[in-house]
């Protein structure tokens, strides 16, 4: 059972806490987290690209020249996709690129980023994270005194003090426990969580 230091908002350690081996301790599976990030990637794409087929483009209102006698190669059209200015024949048109990965694999994506923090030690568990009011200031002094730069930082519930506090800054982004994701987690140096938030996370995936 992996176990990591507990720190309060001052940056001193005030215990330990001890994660579950079936959330935080899952033998780190690197196929499935690429799937679960090409996943979500794909799931962000616009799909709004779009090409014109020989229908869509201008011109090409009557045949060009007669069918026969001039020597040249028969046309029909100049939209035709073999003309200069013509129609695209296999271009990319509006679609949406979102599927969906099976619910265990999404489950062990999810397990296997959150142990790969714990291995790497770049978990801090807060005993409790609350503010007051929304204060910027406030906020940057925490995270300077745990000593993190670039982090996601995951609440329990949903705080409007501590979300409107740290959203504006640089290379921190706060989320709640259910918003947890593989991209998220794999794309920030830290992961700073408070302890409801490990419950929670807990309390859904160790099942």
């Amino acid at each position: 059972m992996p176990t990591v230091a507990l720190y309060n908002i001052n940056g001193e350690q005030v215990g330990e806490l001890a994660l579950k081996d079936e959330v935080f301790g899952v033998e780190v599976n690197e196929s499935v987290l690429h799937d679960a990030v090409v996943m979500q990637l794909a799931g962000r794409r616009l799909g709004t690209h779009d090409t014109k087929t020989r229908s869509d483009v201008s011109g090409g209102g009557r045949k060009p020249w007669r069918q026969k006698g001039t020597g040249r190669a028969r046309h029909g059209t100049i939209r035709s996709p073999i003309w200069r200015g013509g129609g695209i024949v296999f271009g990319p048109h509006p679609r949406d690129y979102q599927y969906s990965l099976p619910r265990k694999v999404r489950r062990l994506a999810l397990k296997s980023a959150l142990s790969a923090k714990v291995n790497s030690g770049d978990i801090l568990v807060l005993d409790y994270l609350k503010l007051d009011q929304p204060k910027t200031k406030d906020m940057v002094k925490i995270l300077n005194n745990l000593q993190v730069d670039r982090a996601l930082l995951v609440t329990a519930e949903a705080e409007t003090a501590v979300e409107k506090s740290a959203r504006n800054i640089p290379n921190i982004k706060p989320l709640t426990a259910t918003g947890l994701n593989v991209y998220d987690i794999l794309a920030y140096n830290k992961l700073v969580m408070t302890k409801d938030a490990v419950a929670k996370v807990e309390e859904v995936f160790a099942k």
